[in-house]
């Protein structure tokens, strides 16, 4: 990608302040390169991820289970971003947290390339385990570049974070996902170790421009703390040692020990935590009625993710099984589908980001809660159009390629809508004492989608079925539409925040 470093004249005290990155300070280039570099690895590995679960050659399993898993692991991933985002605010601060989380991540693509379905696993969790380090604090340290709240550069300059993810994650399918599903789907997994590895250097190598206090812990535990949290931690790793050992021993473990638990944990958690944030008495009168705010578009988003993240599940899934997966007689991967959003994200968040700013000039921009009620009703059209495909797969006939594609198109439109400001709301509205953790709980809210889709799965509900995606289409049609009639009051509970 081409440079577009300049020397500019910015705020005294601004991180970086000697040149700006597309008009933005000079530590957006490391964060922007460091999140392209793995996502490149995260969302390699996912494209190949239900492919390889059901392939012949890989695990074997049906759709469901496959589903399921996928679902599961990418709650599991999102789950850990609040673990993640305490771990930097108590103990390491964000930067250090970073760089170990990349080290975590590249060890478990590592153990993912092993041939063998017993370490598999472990290299999921692995790689759950370091997302979730690492998500929270490196958009907490995109925030800290800005001059507070109200800088207008900050939802650009989140945009243009955004469009470092999709640039890792356009080109992760169509060399990660051909290499796995072409020659061999371990050293496809191999690749995207490689990936994370080249991202964690370049954090190394840049992390002089970010903002000075990236590196401070805001809240270090005090001794008597780590020694209590070291003792929880002791208690519940060995409650579920005990009990998997037992159930292995007498022969009564299935995978669905594993499963259940874990999409419970995904919808329970964050309701708790929402709950633990709205009653915490050192919040102010301002951030209690902001977090009230927050619980709209925590509802909002988790109804977005729970359609959006099937399309690497549900319809990736459909594609191997029921798709014409060519263009003018052109054949291409499966995993190649996963390609689409981010190519477009790339084409058209440049263009939001200035229509945005277009329209805040000349005081029309549509307010963030308009743009989320937008985003929903847009993902849930997606599967309203859906409906074509699933009809023509079920008259026996092969669903034509470009009828994915519109799919995906308008998911992205309702994405760009909804994902870049969520991001940069959660910031601007987060109390001054839940700093890292709060992009942890905007998080969240992908689990709880995510977990959703993972228990209709295990219930075994058919996702792939008109009835359902119908539902599901209209649930978030429903959403999107009653966010906007309740706009007014939202905006009132917001306070100084737009």
């Amino acid at each position: 990608m081409a440079s577009s470093l300049t020397k500019d004249s910015v705020s005294p005290g601004t991180p970086g302040s000697e040149k700006t990155f597309f008009g933005h300070p000079r530590g957006l280039a490391t964060l922007f390169m460091t999140e392209m570099w793995e996502r490149f690895s995260y969302y390699g590995m996912r494209a190949l991820l239900p492919l390889y679960l059901v392939a012949p050659g890989g695990m074997g399993l049906n759709a469901g289970t496959a589903t399921a898993i996928y679902s599961v692991y990418l709650s599991l991933v999102y789950l850990l971003t609040m673990p993640g985002g305490w771990f930097g605010d108590r103990v390491l601060g964000p930067r250090k947290t970073v760089a170990v989380a990349g080290a975590v991540i590249m060890l478990g693509h590592l153990t993912l390339a092993l041939p063998s379905a017993g370490t598999f696993y472990a290299g999921l969790g692995l790689v759950a385990l370091g997302s979730g380090l690492l998500k929270a604090n490196i958009s907490t340290m995109v925030g800290q570049l800005y001059d507070g709240p109200d800088d207008p550069r900050r939802d650009g300059g989140f945009t243009i974070f955004y469009m470092g993810i999709n640039l890792g994650a356009f080109f992760s399918p169509l060399i990660i996902g051909t290499v796995g599903e072409s020659v061999n789907w371990h050293l496809g997994f191999a690749l995207a170790a490689v990936g994370m590895g080249l991202g964690v250097l370049q954090f190394l190598l840049g992390s002089r421009h970010l903002a000075a206090h990236s590196s401070v812990v805001p809240k270090p535990l005090s001794a008597a703390e780590k020694s209590s949290t070291l003792r929880k931690a002791a208690l519940w790793a060995g409650v579920a040692v005990v009990a998997y050992a037992v159930l292995g021993f007498s022969g009564n473990y299935t995978l669905n020990w594993i499963l259940v638990p874990l999409t419970l944990l995904g919808v329970i958690i964050p309701v708790l935590v929402l709950v633990r944030i709205k009653r915490d008495r050192d919040l102010d009168q301002a951030e209690q009625s902001k977090m009230s705010a927050y619980i709209w578009f925590f509802v909002a988003a988790a109804i977005f993710w729970m359609i959006y993240d099937q399309g690497g599940s549900t319809l990736a899934i459909f594609a191997d099984s029921s798709a014409e997966n060519s263009v003018f007689g052109w054949e291409f991967p499966v995993s190649w589908y996963q390609s689409v959003n981010p190519v477009l994200i790339m084409a058209m968040a440049p263009v939001f980001a200035w229509f945005w700013l277009a329209l805040n000039r000349r005081g029309k921009e549509p307010s963030t809660i308009v743009k989320f009620g937008s985003g929903l009703v847009l993902v849930g059209a997606s599967f309203f159009l859906f409906l074509a495909p699933l009809s023509i797969a079920e008259g026996g006939h092969k669903a034509a390629a470009m009828w994915l594609v519109a799919i995906y198109f308008t998911q992205t439109v309702g994405e760009l809508l909804l994902s870049p400001v969520g991001l940069s709301v959660t910031t601007k509205m987060a109390p001054v004492k839940y700093a890292s953790q709060m992009m942890g709980v905007w998080f969240l809210a992908v689990t709880a989608g995510d977990a959703t889709t993972g228990l209709l799965s295990i219930a075994g509900v058919d996702l792939n079925g008109s009835g359902v995606v119908a539902m599901e289409a209209t649930l978030a049609v429903a959403a999107g539409v009653a966010v906007w009639m309740y706009r007014s009051k939202v905006k009132s509970l917001m306070g100084d925040v737009r």
